[in-house]
């Protein structure tokens, strides 16, 4: 298993009030009670041995994963970085399910994904497992709070647990006020905290996200770092995020480099 190139840091303490900087409202504070905080018994939340994934066949084949091994502890936030074409989204998508490796293994939990049935892993990105996309991904006929709540409408959440959940959710990313408004009315940086409030909704156990600053300037770039550093250590996630940001790299966890294919 190819060890993390940094070693875990203490995490910073939130700021008492929403700020560009801080990330996070009063209101919002209230819910950044989270999970308990892992310790360095815990087993590792996401496991992935041996993982090797080919596209094509014959002198076109690509070879985009080859032998990738690596463990992530319950609550860490860790930084997979890599070039264009090194395979950062491929293995993102065989983590979460939505595709399958020709071999190896992946673990979320006790669960062994790669052995699940196609039902079985949309039960798990439904519970388990949430993704935030460099392109947002929110629907643009609904308002923000609607886009919130679509994970929590798919898991048949009751309306007013829903609504309390949408509500909190926004808070925390300093959006309570731009509830009803359309993503085609917000900022990028703004839609980029819609998206990982919808992604963190349902309380899922890992998040994964594909260069989620990278339609970002550099300022909203970082407000959207720290806000992520910080929800994903109140709601005790393990967050699997791959970037080329240094900033974002640089508030990590630890840091996994992936080159043509395998873990350097």
């Amino acid at each position: 298993m190819s060890e993390l190139e940094k070693s875990p840091r203490e995490p910073k303490a939130a700021g008492p009030a929403w700020t560009e900087e801080r990330g996070t409202s009063d209101e919002g504070r209230q819910g950044l009670k989270g999970r308990p905080e892992a310790s360095e018994e815990d087993t590792d939340m996401l496991a992935v041995t041996d993982v090797t994934r080919t596209f094509g066949s014959g002198r076109t084949a690509t070879r985009a994963l080859r032998g990738v091994s690596f463990g992530v502890q319950a609550g860490q936030m860790v930084a997979l970085r890599g070039r264009s074409g090194s395979g950062k989204t491929t293995l993102l998508n065989i983590v979460g399910g939505l595709d399958l490796p020709d071999s190896g293994q992946v673990r979320v939990g006790d669960r062994n994904v790669t052995a699940m049935s196609d039902h079985e892993r949309m039960e798990l990105r439904r519970t388990s497992v949430a993704f935030i996309f460099q392109s947002f991904g929110l629907i643009p006929i609904l308002s923000a709070a609607e886009n919130v709540g679509v994970p929590l409408r798919i898991a048949g959440k009751a309306p007013r647990e829903r609504e309390e959940r949408v509500r909190l959710m926004l808070a925390i990313v300093g959006l309570g006020e731009h509830a009803r408004q359309r993503p085609g009315e917000l900022s990028g940086g703004q839609q980029q905290r819609v998206a990982i409030a919808r992604a963190l909704a349902g309380r899922p156990q890992v998040l994964l996200a594909d260069e989620p600053t990278g339609q970002l300037d550099s300022e909203t770039a970082k407000q959207i770092m720290r806000l992520l550093r910080t929800v994903v250590q109140s709601e005790g996630v393990t967050a699997l995020v791959a970037t080329h940001d240094p900033g974002l790299i640089d508030i990590a966890d630890s840091v996994l480099e992936l080159e043509d294919g395998t873990i350097r």
